[in-house]
């Protein structure tokens, strides 16, 4: 192996991260037509309902009964970055806040001392498939941001800035600095709105023959590449497998060399929080006693409740994408 090569491992679900990410879910759903009323036009016979996970023709119904998704859930103590580069989701919290965004937009929530959503994947179209290509990124909050007040903010494709080379690799910058680039989070209690933090958030597609050297990072800057579609790929000199995460050394040089065909893939970088971790499926907080306050505390409050009409919440056939704030702030695209 190379010097800037770690090591080189399968992808899994979810995906492995470093601190200061907790986890990366990857969501590649081929779904099929819509049924007129958002859900798929199949048959559901044979899935697990409720909790169907196994991609079963191709697609997963997750926690939603009729439309795929994820009804209303709690969470507290972390962020959510939510790439959707294909398909639609709906978004609802007990804030108040809606919206419907996707092909190629972002979402990036801070949970902060706590809130429901759901996250729901309306089929739209009637006529063809629905595929949905989605990353949902958890970034963990130090201690100090654990209990701050939710934040909810839309990055909308359009103005999401992608780094060209010149040599058929572009780059779409959620968040870090690359080049002229430099998007930090929209968040303000984020441990990315710090450029101290070195957190970058990329996806990457390279043309058949591009190349690409990675910018240097500081040596404290944990960095994987995920390598999630393609073939033909060869970092440092090494061929490497679509599927799979290869971490590296941030202040060491990284080359990228593609084959014939496309690839894509996912970077995370950040320097660490380095502080204690203690999860219990939605709360991430720094000790145990704080992870029982947080379900005494949902239970209590239910963070602030739930405004919305079902659990599984959707905006109607009609509706384009948007974003209503919990201040009332309405944006449409």
């Amino acid at each position: 192996m190379s010097n800037s090569i770690i090591n080189i491992k399968p992808l899994g679900f979810p995906w492995e991260t470093q601190d200061p990410f907790l986890f990366c879910a990857f969501h590649k759903d081929d779904y099929p037509k819509g049924d007129g009323k958002l859900g798929p036009a199949a048959s559901l016979d044979g899935r697990n309902m409720g909790s169907d996970f196994g991609g079963k023709d191709g697609f997963s119904m997750y926690h939603g009964q009729t439309v795929p998704g994820f009804p209303s859930h709690p969470h507290r103590g972390f962020e959510t970055i939510t790439i959707a580069e294909k398909g639609m989701v709906d978004h609802s919290d007990s804030l108040g806040a809606a919206g419907r965004f996707g092909d190629g937009d972002v979402q990036w929530m801070t949970a902060g001392k706590g809130v429901q959503h759901s996250e729901m994947f309306p089929l739209l179209k009637e006529e063809e498939g629905n595929p949905l290509v989605l990353f949902q990124i958890w970034l963990n909050l130090p201690r100090k941001g654990k209990m701050v007040e939710p934040h909810f903010a839309m990055l909308w494709n359009e103005a999401i800035p992608v780094y060209d080379n010149g040599n058929g690799t572009f780059v779409k910058v959620v968040s870090g600095k690359l080049g002229d680039i430099d998007f930090d989070s929209p968040a303000p209690d984020s441990w990315a709105a710090n450029p101290y933090n070195e957190v970058a958030v990329w996806v990457i597609t390279m043309e058949p023959g591009a190349e690409w050297t990675l910018p240097l990072a500081s040596d404290q800057a944990n960095r994987a590449l995920y390598y999630y579609e393609g073939a033909g790929l060869a970092i440092d000199g090494q061929s490497v497998n679509a599927n799979s995460t290869i971490q590296t050394r941030a202040n060491k040089e990284t080359t990228l060399v593609n084959g014939n065909t496309e690839s894509k893939l996912l970077l995370l970088q950040g320097r660490p929080i380095g502080e204690p971790v203690a999860q219990y499926g939605p709360f991430v907080m720094n000790t145990n006693m704080e992870i029982q306050q947080a379900m005494m505390d949902y239970q209590q409050t239910q963070f602030g409740g739930w405004p919305w009409p079902s659990h599984d919440h959707t905006h109607g056939k009609e509706r384009g994408r948007f974003a209503l704030h919990a201040d009332g702030r309405e944006e449409i695209k």
